[in-house]
C-alpha cells in the first residue's frame, strides 16, 4: 500500500505538471466556435490545424525562435563561463571579501528587476546596445549570474578538499587538480546551471521588451504578445499553437541533458 500510494502521488504530480501542455494542445486544435463554447471539452470535436497555419502565417515564429535560441545558448554558456571560476573562489577561499561577495549576491536577488529598467535602458543606449541581440545577451547574463554563482558555489563546496589535497600529494598543481579532479565532479552542477540559465533566458520577457524595439530582432516571447489585439483580446487558437511550439526547444534541451541531471554529484569520486 505504501508503494501504491507513492506511485499515486507521483502520478497526480505528473498530471499537475502536464495540465498546461495538455490544455494548450487541446486549445490549439479547436475551432473558434468550439473555443467559445460554454462547455469546453478536453478532446476537440472537430480537430483542425488552422491555428498553426495562422500562427506561422501571421508572425515570423521560426525567425523569432532562432533568435531566442541564439540568445539563450549564448547567455547560458557565458553565464557558466563567468560564474564557475568565481564560484570556485568563493567556495575555497575564506576571508572578509568572500562574505561581502556572498552578501552582495543575496542582496542583489532581493530587489525586483523592475527597479533597474530605466537605468538599464539608459546604460544600454549609451553603449549603443539597444535593439540588438548582443545587448540582450549581456542583460540576461547580468541578471542570471548571481543565482548561477550561488548554485555553483554550493556544488563546489560539496566536493571534499581532501580530493584536491590527494592530487597535490601525487604531484599535481592546483590548476591540474581542478581540471582533473574537481571539474568532472562539477558536471551535474554545471549542467543544472546551464539548464536554469537557458530556460530563464528563453522565457524572459521584461528585459527583451525594453531592449528590443524592431520586430525583425524580437525574440519569441515578444512575438507571442502580438497575437493579442489592440483591445487586449487574445486570439486563443493561434496563441495556444504558438505557445506550444515555443515550449518544444526547452523540452528537447531538458531531454538531452536529463541523464546528466540525474547523475550523482559525487559519482566520479568513487571510480577507479
Amino acid at each position: 500500500m505504501r508503494r501504491i500510494s507513492q506511485y499515486a502521488a507521483l502520478l497526480l504530480y505528473l498530471v499537475f505538471l502536464a495540465f498546461p501542455l495538455i490544455w494548450m494542445l487541446s486549445t490549439s486544435l479547436k475551432t473558434p466556435q468550439e473555443m467559445a463554447s460554454l462547455n469546453p471539452a478536453w478532446i476537440p470535436r472537430e480537430p483542425t490545424l488552422a491555428n498553426y497555419a495562422d500562427a506561422f502565417g501571421e508572425q515570423d515564429l521560426v525567425g523569432a525562435g532562432l533568435r531566442s535560441l541564439i540568445v539563450a545558448v549564448a547567455s547560458s554558456f557565458l553565464t557558466v563561463t563567468v560564474a564557475l571560476p568565481a564560484a570556485y573562489a568563493l567556495a575555497r577561499y575564506r576571508g572578509v571579501l568572500k562574505r561581502i561577495a556572498l552578501g552582495w549576491v543575496l542582496v542583489s536577488q532581493v530587489f525586483p528587476f523592475i527597479l533597474i529598467i530605466i537605468p538599464l535602458f539608459m546604460v544600454m543606449r549609451e553603449l549603443d546596445l539597444v535593439n540588438s541581440l548582443t545587448g540582450l545577451v549581456a542583460v540576461h547574463v547580468t541578471f542570471t549570474l548571481p543565482f548561477a554563482l550561488w548554485m555553483l558555489q554550493g556544488y563546489v563546496r560539496s566536493v571534499p578538499r581532501e580530493l584536491e589535497e590527494a592530487a597535490a600529494v601525487d604531484g599535481a598543481g592546483r590548476m591540474r587538480a581542478i581540471a582533473a579532479v574537481v571539474a568532472p565532479l562539477l558536471a551535474p552542477g554545471v549542467v543544472a546551471t546551464l539548464l536554469f540559465s537557458f530556460i530563464s533566458s528563453w522565457n524572459e520577457f521584461l528585459f527583451a521588451l525594453v531592449v528590443l524595439k524592431d520586430p525583425d530582432v524580437m525574440t519569441l516571447p515578444l512575438t507571442l504578445v502580438r497575437f493579442t489585439g489592440p483591445e487586449g483580446v487574445a486570439r486563443l487558437g493561434p496563441l495556444a499553437a504558438a505557445s506550444l511550439v515555443a515550449t518544444i526547444p526547452s523540452l528537447i534541451f531538458f531531454a538531452i541533458i536529463q541523464r546528466r541531471l540525474r547523475s550523482g554529484l559525487m559519482a566520479g569520486a568513487v571510480k577507479g
